[in-house]
């Protein structure tokens, strides 16, 4: 009598225990086909990013704005699109970094023996400014001038020279990055074999050069 009393419930608790437990099951399983999907996906997109900078180096100008903004994606960065070109307002990418801060990006794909001028990253504090932007990041296929450097630290620019594009390209992180600072040009010795590997690009007085402006003599 007692067992005919409660049979069903007992059936009932075992159901759902069954249910309950195939259900955690595929949770669980889910949770873990997902994790697999992502960490494939970030080894997928960083094993795209690692191009030699010379393929970079024969980029177009707007090539490399997408291939910047690809990896700022490719670092969960959000609203990340380009706004090269007329009317620009000097940023070439803008979006937000992971932690939610809005940034603004410059983009210069200058041959290795240019030099970025401390003007140019002024007119990035300028976008800035109109974009309401948090941080203002200056990514280049070559080096910055010691004026610029100034510029780049008194501001809180976070100056991506050739060298950190390099780490980047092949999986280091944008965030990573930016502790870099001010400090992410070498010392002398660094500078002595750039400038050997390099060289210095010159030109004729009034002649345009085909990668960038001939600013070489503002890195003494």
């Amino acid at each position: 009598m007692f067992w005919s009393a409660i049979w069903m419930y007992v059936v009932g608790v075992v159901a759902a225990a069954a249910l309950g437990g195939l259900g955690w099951w595929l949770w669980r399983t889910d949770r873990i086909l997902r994790g697999r999907d992502r960490v494939w996906r970030q080894q997928d997109a960083v094993a795209a990013g690692h191009r030699s900078l010379a393929e970079v180096d024969g980029m177009s100008g707007t090539e490399f704005e997408e291939l910047v903004a690809g990896l700022c994606r490719r670092d969960v960065c959000r609203e990340v699109r380009r706004v090269g070109g007329s009317g620009d307002q000097g940023a070439d990418v803008v979006g937000r970094l992971p932690d939610g801060r809005a940034m603004v990006v410059q983009c210069k794909r200058y041959a290795p023996s240019a030099v970025i001028a401390s003007r140019e990253v002024r007119d990035l504090l300028g976008s800035r400014v109109h974009f309401g932007a948090d941080v203002a990041v200056f990514v280049t296929t070559t080096r910055f001038s010691r004026r610029a450097m100034e510029v780049v630290v008194r501001n809180g620019i976070v100056a991506v020279n050739r060298d950190l594009l390099g780490a980047w390209n092949s999986g280091a992180s944008l965030p990573s990055l930016m502790g870099a600072g001010g400090s992410g040009q070498g010392d002398a010795r660094h500078l002595a074999r750039w400038r050997k590997t390099y060289g210095r690009k010159r030109r004729r007085p009034g002649r345009p050069m085909r990668d960038g402006p001939d600013v070489s003599g503002l890195a003494q």
